[in-house]
């Protein structure tokens, strides 16, 4: 056995758990792997033999047992678990618990619920076995050549599993913060900053993960209003779009969603048929991490309408046969789309301008949303969160990828107390010189009934922090009125409360 040993081990070879354990044989980890289908992992070994990974001593420790899996593996244990989360999740660790000893780690690398994670980490603790939940963003080209990497729980976990994670994270120039590319099977990266870090006790790293998908929903769904309105205002051709983002791509808006955004719409259809996004069908499908966040920020009464609208949308885009029926009963609006940026623009390409500064600033108000909400879980549990820290290890490997997480890294340098990203003087300058654009864009899209929902609820959003005032006033009172909730006053201080004993006669019914 002395031979076989490995550094490391790995549970779950679907897809992403593949690539994970090759990644880290490229870097000179033996990973012992299991999958509950001997066949599966008998195959993935015989594929991947030794010599492929380099000159490193990386490689696959093939194991057909659970308990030959863990014998395998240097002590203290380390295990990566990749598969489904909830019940599957909790099934292997309940199995891996009776094989483990103290001090032994376990990494959970699923998107599993935050609150799972708490749980797993407190019931492991009992029996001295270390727990880590760590998100893992970057789809199957990330895990292979460089993921984000967020781990939560413990510091001694951390300690251990770190030279791991470090070593096969995505790694980024650290002065421009750019993606360092090259990595190729057997020749990993070397060199630059690692896109990764321990982010805190208990959940926090799955909860980071969490807002990190959420914010990936938004930003999604901010692409695709942009897509939208090019389209139908502007009657571009997919080609067309696919050059005006690769030219956006270019600039501030530079990011791995807006490249792909451009490779998608040149793409043709294999059939023959034309563009291949004219055939794919407007139903967007979610695996839950949008609504876990959008759940998130109502429990702690963070505003993240945008990341919410993006969640909705998709619900939206499902009702195919209902909004197929609808199109053909509802009034549309009199106003059509085609050419009606004429209307608050010269030229046609100055609309198409307007659009990019529009999705810059809805951009910048949907990451402010998500940084808040993490703000504020991190305050609400005591995580000690480092927020620009968590801003550096998205630059690289995970999906949300972008030149501008730099700007939000430089911001939280500037002022790690920020409140608000809105508030930072890069980001504020930004949308002042963009809310024009930003507005008409808005204004033409609600005129031709083209819906934004992203788009929109982000400058609602931006307008509603801007605002010393708030209608809210009225309703505080109308709470007053009908359940004596009480209300604050303008001219006494916070925290003191009061309520007025409504006389009758002020009731409507009983007036007359």
């Amino acid at each position: 056995m002395a031979d076989a040993q490995a550094d490391i081990g790995l549970i779950g070879l679907a897809v992403m758990g593949q690539n994970l354990a090759l990644n880290m044989a490229d870097h000179g980890y033996r990973v012992a792997v299991y999958n509950r289908t001997f066949s599966k992992t008998a195959q993935f070994v015989k594929e991947h033999p030794a010599d492929s990974f380099g000159a490193g001593d990386g490689g696959l420790v093939p194991s057909e047992s659970l308990e030959q899996f863990v014998a395998a593996i240097a002590k203290p244990r380390r295990i990566v678990i990749m598969i489904k989360a909830g019940a599957p999740t909790d099934s292997v660790i309940d199995a891996l618990t009776e094989l483990l000893e103290p001090s032994d780690i376990i990494i959970d690398g699923g998107n599993a619920n935050w609150n799972d994670t708490i749980r797993r980490e407190q019931s492991l603790g009992e029996r001295g076995i270390l727990f880590v939940g760590s998100g893992v963003s970057g789809g199957e080209e990330g895990a292979r050549f460089g993921p984000s990497l967020m781990p939560g729980g413990r510091t001694e976990a951390w300690e251990s599993l770190k030279p791991v994670w470090e070593a096969i994270a995505s790694k980024v120039d650290p002065k421009s913060g750019k993606p360092i590319e090259g990595a190729a099977p057997g020749k990993p990266v070397t060199g630059g900053v690692p896109c990764t870090t321990w982010i805190g006790p208990g959940g926090s790293g799955h909860y980071v993960k969490m807002v990190h998908n959420g914010i990936e929903y938004a930003d999604m769904q901010m692409i695709c209003e942009a897509y939208h309105l090019l389209r139908s205002v502007c009657g571009l051709s997919p080609q067309a779009l696919a050059d005006v983002f690769s030219k956006w791509n270019e600039g501030d808006l530079d990011s791995f969603l807006i490249e792909i955004t451009a490779d998608i719409l040149r793409q043709n259809d294999p059939r023959g048929t034309g563009a291949f996004v004219d055939v794919v069908l407007d139903a967007a499908q979610q695996k839950g991490t949008g609504k876990w966040t959008s759940i998130a920020a109502l429990d702690l009464a963070v505003p993240a309408p945008t990341i919410a609208e993006a969640v909705f949308a998709r619900g939206m885009s499902d009702l195919k046969t209902e909004r197929v029926h609808a199109a053909d009963v509802l009034a549309k609006s009199t106003v059509e789309p085609s050419g009606s940026w004429s209307a608050h623009f010269d030229a046609q390409d100055e609309f198409i301008h307007a659009v990019e500064r529009a999705l810059y600033c809805a951009k910048i108000c949907a990451y402010a949303q998500g940084f808040a909400l993490i703000r504020a879980a991190g305050e609400a549990s005591n995580w000690n969160l480092d927020y620009g820290r968590i801003a550096m290890i998205w630059r690289g490997g995970c999906i949300i990828r972008a030149r501008f997480l730099q700007k939000i890294t430089e911001a939280y340098e500037r002022n790690p107390s920020l409140e608000n990203l809105l508030l930072d003087q890069y980001f504020a300058g930004a949308i002042a010189s963009g809310q024009d654009a930003w507005r008409r864009v808005n204004s033409i899209a609600a005129i031709a009934g083209i819906p934004t929902p992203a788009f929109s609820s982000a400058l609602t959003y931006y307008d509603s922090y801007r605002s010393a005032v708030l209608p809210a006033n009225l309703l505080q009172a109308q709470r007053d009125y009908f359940g004596a909730h009480t209300y604050e006053r303008t001219d006494e201080p916070r925290g003191l409360h009061f309520h007025i004993d409504w006389p009758e006669p002020s009731r409507p019914e009983l007036a007359s």
